[in-house]
């Protein structure tokens, strides 16, 4: 096939084009409260067959090509995940992203069995490619929704996470191992591969901040990069090695956004631009593969009947079994129950057993198709509802400081770029409250875009942009200050470290 430039020149500007609509529709689905992945998907349906007319039907491209946008979404995930809030909800996200997985799959299998006639083979893949969530959906409705620390972290790490031993469950299954090996080995299979997985994420997470605090790159820009291409060499090595590389990528992006890097501000604005693109372009696809002359009545009956299943029975059980080794509250426990919205992982990871050739997978990827659609209008929209009804929702969570730093490399020392947030309680603070550690130092504070050298009785406002001085030994535990009195004001030292859950 050749690709000559007009073909070019047509693909750049229909892309591009797509693009900024894309970017634009954000702001509607934020308002409205939808994650934009609807939309997303609905221009790709536009723009296929029964549309403009785009022919997509490569199901094995699409499964490499959304295997990569994946990896992409979940190095940005890690990457501006923080290890401070998610840890407390840590062993919860594990469980969710294990046990609460199996659950998931045992009862929607059984479910589409019985309820929908479904053979076995397909209805454990309806339940094993549902049963994921989506940290794009959800995190595109939770950010307007104030919400703890103990759910945001568990939600997170439960997104970020269970992409792994579904994507492991899903191709064996597709390919047959299923039925050759039997569940035992299957099971050993898949401990192997996430315990493999995460191992090479560790290393490549920390080796990669290793060298990384330790080399001086000419352009700020190459951080960013660098990073990026670290978080994806952890992937491919992880799948080199026959390990899951969706395991490596987020543990290393999780290590490598919490490390103490130069420029981790622009790393995190850089990765979440990436994983916007990536986004974009996987639910466009997604809709391109899609042939709403497929979507019959059956279709659409047997997607709501296991949508059902999926999100009033299912759902709740694995939170349930999740919560067995991290107890939490009744209302805590449903709100995670009805915030488990699906997205593109689904999606998908319906396209495996489309490119292995199974039989009836064309029928699986029009119902997951639908299921995601239905079901994400249903839960998206009614998510703040639910907080407020549930009374889980926060008034004011406050939110901690972006710090940004730059190496100065000739006096072992870091100079951090401080904005204080508007939710900031560092608001009102004087320069000299802020008790930095011996040898750190607040050099300039810009504000309304006029530098000021402050005393140690100037006020710090919302909005302020400060510039630290601090020796690379003491930068950490500045950074720590810093983040304190941010969270609890001037009576931080009494507050201990600010934690909005501690102080109810």
């Amino acid at each position: 096939m050749t690709f000559d430039v007009h073909q070019l020149d047509t693909f750049l500007l229909v892309g591009a084009a797509v693009t900024l609509l894309a970017i634009l529709a954000v702001r509607v689905t934020s308002v409205a409260g939808l994650p934009s992945l609807l939309l997303y998907l609905l221009m790709g349906v536009a723009l296929g067959e029964s549309g403009v007319g785009i022919g997509f039907e490569d199901a094995k491209l699409a499964h490499a090509l959304g295997f990569g946008a994946l990896a992409l979404i979940l190095a940005e995930g890690g990457l501006t995940t923080s290890w401070r809030d998610v840890r407390p909800s840590m062993r919860l996200g594990v469980s969710l992203a294990t046990l609460g997985v199996a659950v998931s799959v045992a009862t929607v299998a059984v479910g589409a069995h019985y309820l929908l006639g479904l053979p076995w083979e397909l209805a454990i893949l309806l339940g094993a490619v549902t049963s994921p969530t989506d940290a794009a959906a959800v995190f595109s409705v939770l950010r307007v929704v104030p919400l703890p620390r103990r759910l945001t972290g568990a939600l997170e790490a439960e997104s970020g996470l269970n992409d792994a031993p579904t994507v492991v469950l899903v191709g064996l299954i597709s390919t047959g191992a299923l039925a050759e090996k039997g569940i035992a080995t299957i099971g050993g299979i898949i401990v192997f591969e996430l315990v493999v997985g995460a191992l090479s994420g560790l290393l490549f997470g920390f080796g990669g901040a290793w060298v990384m605090r330790r080399i001086a790159l000419p352009s700020s820009g190459l951080y960013p990069l660098a990073v990026i291409c670290l978080a994806m060499l952890a992937y491919g090595a992880a799948a080199a090695m026959h390990a899951s590389g969706f395991a490596a990528v987020y543990v290393a992006a999780l290590v490598l956004g919490n490390s103490e890097l130069p420029h981790r501000v622009a790393t995190r604005s850089f990765a979440e631009g990436v994983a916007w693109l990536a986004q974009i372009g996987l639910f466009v696809m997604l809709g391109l593969l899609l042939s709403p002359g497929r979507l019959t009545a059956e279709i659409v009956g047997v997607a709501v009947v296991a949508g059902l299943v999926l999100t009033f029975v299912a759902r709740p059980l694995s939170v349930l079994a999740g919560a067995v080794v991290s107890p939490m509250g009744r209302r805590d426990l449903a709100f995670i129950s009805w915030a488990g919205l699906r997205g593109a992982v689904p999606i998908v990871l319906a396209t495996i057993p489309l490119a292995e050739g199974v039989e009836g997978a064309e029928r699986l990827f029009d119902i997951v198709f639908v299921m995601v659609v239905i079901y994400t209008l249903l839960t998206g929209p009614t998510l703040p509802l639910a907080a407020r009804l549930l009374r889980v929702a926060r008034r004011s969570e406050p939110r901690g400081l972006d710090v940004e730093a730059a190496p100065l490399e000739r006096i072992a020392a870091d100079l951090l770029q401080v904005t204080i947030s508007p939710t900031s309680r560092m608001h009102g603070v004087e320069v000299g409250e802020l008790r930095l550690p011996k040898g750190s130092s607040v050099a300039m504070v810009i504000r309304d875009g006029q530098t000021l050298v402050p005393e140690t009785r100037t006020v710090l406002r919302h909005a302020d942009d400060l510039l630290v001085v601090t020796p690379r030994k003491s930068r950490e535990a500045t950074e720590e200050r810093l983040r304190q009195v941010s969270a609890g004001g001037r009576l931080a030292q009494w507050l201990g470290d600010g934690d909005g859950d501690k102080r109810g």
